[in-house]
């Protein structure tokens, strides 16, 4: 039976982390290690580790200085002794039969060299609110119908006869989609299992992508090292929330920096490697500076919206949003002023609406 590391971050998750781990400890593939890594919480983590773990050969738990989350999950790669590699938040839960299931796939299909599910979307109390939540949370999927995404596609039946009930008419489906994904993510850290050998390749997580799009760098450039797989089925519950410790404005600034932080270097060194029309690419690049000058705007930092929007007007010239922005950037302060706060009215409004 193939060992699965199961490489966990956690911070000051003591009042979600049995629930987690209890998952992991509960599946059907029960040939597993997980590798707990506490970047310096100073809740009762160590306490629950010791006292509810203490006795379980398959718990590692290894406590380090926090120095975010990316450098925490290499810690575990690092000391990782499995064939496969699952990660997974310190918030979110898998179904028991989550890894079989996947496994099984990578099995069958020897040229993936990573799949990932869907997910279920849970709020605080533990409540599902959506059943098949990947496409709300990442919008590049409404970019591309399924035969484009993924040109093949077979039962998840097929692959894991036994498991029917689980799966039902869910499908396996199987490509290259490096260029697809430098329209944006596609995969959920917390639903994915790579192989060692794909694994090498990557090598690590960025840890200079701080607080956000560290994820994001890292399945892009698994991506671009051949094929992988997707189970259009949901395989585990995911904690909707904000990171830890940052506003909802400085995450939104990190997100949209990193992100084009991390495709601009692709598509200047890989264009080959990207077969998409020039259109989309440009439009990539478009929103991208358009997103950050819109956030820098908002918060009034007009050196760097300005710079931000005229970079968007350079890859899409023609674009109503970034024109007024731009403008907006040279108003006297009073007026930029009022136009925020009318801006945030608007949202509230909109968001308040049926």
């Amino acid at each position: 039976m193939a060992l699965v590391s199961v490489v966990i971050p956690t911070f000051n998750r003591a009042y979600c982390l049995a629930r987690t781990l209890d998952s992991v400890l509960a599946q059907t593939h029960a040939e597993l290690e997980i590798l707990l890594v506490d970047g310096g919480s100073t809740d009762e983590t160590p306490e629950l580790v010791r006292r509810r773990y203490g006795t379980e050969r398959r718990v590692h738990y290894i406590a380090q200085a926090n120095a975010g989350v990316a450098a925490a999950r290499n810690h575990g790669i690092r000391l990782a002794r499995g064939e496969f590699l699952a990660l997974l938040d310190s918030d979110d839960v898998w179904q028991p039969w989550k890894l079989e299931l996947q496994l099984r796939c990578l099995r069958q299909f020897p040229e993936l060299g990573m799949v990932w599910t869907d997910m279920e979307a849970i709020d605080p109390n533990g409540r599902v609110f959506n059943h098949a939540y990947i496409r709300s949370m990442y919008s590049t999927y409404a970019l591309f119908p399924q035969d484009r995404l993924f040109p093949q596609s077979v039962p998840l039946r097929s692959v894991a006869p036994s498991m029917e009930a689980v799966v039902g008419a869910a499908s396996l489906r199987m490509g290259m989609i490096f260029s697809q994904m430098i329209m944006g993510n596609l995969v959920h850290t917390s639903t994915v299992l790579i192989r060692r050998e794909r694994l090498e390749k990557v090598v690590a997580f960025d840890e200079t992508l701080r607080y956000s799009g560290e994820d994001f760098d890292f399945h892009l450039r698994t991506c671009r090292h051949g094929p992988v797989g997707f189970l259009d089925l949901p395989t585990i519950q995911y904690q909707r929330g904000m990171p830890d410790r940052l506003t909802r404005s400085e995450y939104r600034i990190h997100t949209a920096t990193n992100f084009l932080r991390t495709i601009t270097p692709f598509i200047e060194s890989a264009r080959s490697e990207i077969h998409l029309p020039r259109r989309m690419i440009e439009g990539a690049l478009a929103d991208a500076h358009e997103w950050i000058g819109e956030l820098q705007f908002e918060a009034n930092d007009m050196a760097a919206a300005r710079s931000h929007l005229f970079a968007s007007i350079r890859h899409r010239w023609w674009q109503r949003r970034a024109w007024e922005l731009f403008v907006c950037c040279y108003l006297p302060a009073v007026l930029r002023g009022w136009l925020r706060a009318h801006r945030r009215h608007l949202r509230q409004r909109t968001v308040a609406s049926p």
